[in-house]
């Protein structure tokens, strides 16, 4: 589609800024210029060249050469991502045979316990979409490690982007039917005697669980601690303890009678822990709304929303 804003701004020539960033990353002319395989003269041209189209100095002139200045700092920290988003763009045009790829980033555990088992119903309705799926705890940079859709777990605190969270999450606390026949829970205040698994990566805690819910208590002793709920809920099938995990990863489990819950729903403690987070660009894609669509859809039947 034609954008006639473009024709409004002032955009310099793509070489002369290639140029610039690699003086002001270089710090030198010559080695500018056997990195852009030209010459130092050619160099020096496209630089002026620059500084003229803007009308400002981006580099201090002495006899021992040229630095950056503080305008030209600030223009190179401006310019260099929109460079690299158009380098990754251009890339992934030239070397994808496969024209619409899904690049989704998740929480390991989201994506293991849930996304991964499901992603067989997305592909049966849209076979067009190749979704790329990686896992990791960390937050990535979307142009930088081009990613259309990143599955966060954590409390929703990134401003500038589209965060979507997954609504009526809760954790139960849940084990293993083997578990419960020959270690009964007796009630909430039991809880204590009983082998305790600890996820240091869920927002709540079994201290938290035990004030949200008023219940006077010891300090509980865990047993296992683990810092990805898959190895939480792992450790519950294997009956090794209780764990206090998350509703929306454990549905599965529960409905093949892997896990019970041990309490009723009285006793759940509610939280908001995974989000659909981008940059409010990519919600226009046409991939990202088709997923979006279908994930709502799944989260629906199984009573969650976004």
């Amino acid at each position: 589609m034609h954008n006639p804003a473009l024709k409004k701004l002032p955009l310099p020539s793509l070489k002369n800024l290639q140029t610039f960033i690699e003086v002001a990353n270089t710090g030198s002319i010559n080695l500018a210029a056997d990195n852009l395989n030209i010459t130092p003269s050619a160099v020096s041209h496209q630089i002026s060249t620059l500084e003229a189209f803007l009308g400002r100095k981006l580099f201090i002139r002495s006899g021992k050469g040229m630095r950056i200045n503080a305008l030209g700092e600030d223009y190179l920290q401006q310019i260099s991502g929109a460079l690299n988003l158009i380098g990754r763009v251009t890339d992934k045009i030239i070397n994808e045979p496969h024209g619409d790829i899904l690049r989704i980033h998740s929480a390991p555990s989201f994506g293991v316990l849930w996304l991964i088992r499901r992603l067989g119903s997305f592909r049966a309705k849209h076979p067009d979409i190749l979704i790329n799926l990686t896992c990791s705890y960390e937050n990535l940079q979307f142009s930088r490690d081009n990613i259309d859709i990143d599955i966060r777990h954590g409390i929703a605190q990134w401003d500038g982007y589209k965060t979507l969270t997954i609504k009526n999450e809760r954790l139960l606390v849940m084990a293993s039917p083997a578990y419960l026949l020959t270690h009964p829970v007796s009630g909430p205040e039991d809880i204590p005697n009983h082998n305790l698994v600890h996820s240091t990566v869920t927002l709540a805690s079994w201290e938290r669980w035990f004030s949200f819910h008023k219940i006077a208590t010891r300090h509980p002793e865990y047993h296992l601690s683990f810092d990805r709920s898959y190895m939480s809920f792992e450790a519950g099938k294997m009956g090794l303890g209780l764990i206090l995990e998350s509703s929306l990863l454990a549905d599965e489990l529960l409905e093949r009678g892997e896990l019970e819950p041990v309490f009723q729903a009285r006793y759940a403690y509610p939280v908001n822990a995974h989000h659909l987070v981008m940059p409010h660009i990519n919600e226009r894609s046409r991939k990202v709304k088709v997923f979006i669509s279908w994930i709502r859809e799944e989260l629906a039947a199984e009573g969650y929303e976004i």
